[in-house]
């Protein structure tokens, strides 16, 4: 005698996934705008930071003491590439200091396939960092604008209190590599608000400040408000660290979007539809 079972089955069943509008067109024009401008700065700040590859803290440049170095050596074992932190050194041939061109080692602080242009060239080098900084500022301020009066910030950048009561939470998903879905994946996470609202009114000003602090007009025109970030040589080293700052923000903005599904995210920022990762819904199974 067959007996059925007296209780049900719970079984985990995926939803179809369902689609937002989640990036509006001026926003989505304006990332791609800052990827540009982005990376063609950095590259071409390294250019530029080649033709003196050392950072001080001051006015003036303690040539014999920098905080930070990046130059090559001619040991007897024949040259090698040495970056000094903080009087510390370190041997970086082939990365930093000593790199090969054309076959030959050569001495240059950062290799040519990372600046703009290859070769060690100041003079276009700054005329590509200038003209695109000026299309990065007025990109930025736009979208600062376009953030306030669309309520883009109130609404979707700055964090609510329960959020912010979840931020252990939130750290704790990410170092486990696991994302929002259903509705909570329809609105930034507090981390990813948080580290928005520190770049967009922290490093993103401090960068542009202190290379405004690089001209000596400015401070002519200007006087006195240099000497607020330490001097000039300490405007230029807080400059490159905050250069390096956004860097480290979109290598983790990169494998972010890797992690989270690559197709689904870069699909939002181009078209603007981005698809709800679902939570499992559990449907019984009727006998």
């Amino acid at each position: 005698m067959e007996i059925a079972a007296s209780h049900s089955a719970v079984q985990d069943v995926p939803a179809k996934p369902r689609r937002i509008y989640r990036h509006r067109l001026p926003v989505r024009l304006m990332h791609w705008i800052n990827v540009v401008c982005l990376t063609i700065l950095l590259m071409s700040g390294l250019n530029i930071f080649n033709a003196h590859p050392a950072l001080y803290w001051g006015r003036e440049s303690t040539f014999a003491d920098p905080w930070i170095s990046i130059g090559a050596q001619n040991p007897p074992g024949g040259p090698i590439g040495v970056t000094r932190i903080a009087g510390r050194e370190f041997v970086t041939t082939g990365v930093l200091g000593l790199s090969d061109v054309e076959g030959q080692p050569t001495a240059r602080a950062f290799p040519s396939w990372a600046t703009i242009p290859g070769p060690q060239w100041l003079a276009m080098g700054r005329n590509w960092h200038l003209f695109f900084a000026w299309i990065f500022v007025i990109n930025g301020i736009c979208y600062v604008l376009y953030a306030i009066f669309s309520r883009h910030l109130s609404r979707d950048l700055v964090p609510t209190r329960h959020e912010l009561r979840r931020i252990g939470a939130s750290l704790r998903d990410h170092l486990l590599f696991r994302h929002p879905t259903g509705e909570a994946a329809r609105r930034y996470n507090v981390l990813q608000s948080l580290t928005y609202l520190i770049v967009i009114f922290g490093l993103l000003p401090l960068v542009v400040i202190a290379g405004l602090a690089m001209s000596p007009r400015l401070d002519t025109v200007f006087t006195g408000w240099v000497d607020l970030l330490g001097g000039r040589q300490s405007a230029r080293t807080l400059h490159f660290l905050a250069g390096f700052g956004l860097l480290l923000f979109v290598v983790v903005h990169v494998v972010e979007v890797f992690v989270a599904g690559v197709w689904n995210e870069m699909r939002s920022m181009i078209t603007g539809w981005y698809a709800i990762p679902e939570e499992r819904a559990k449907k019984e199974a009727q006998p």
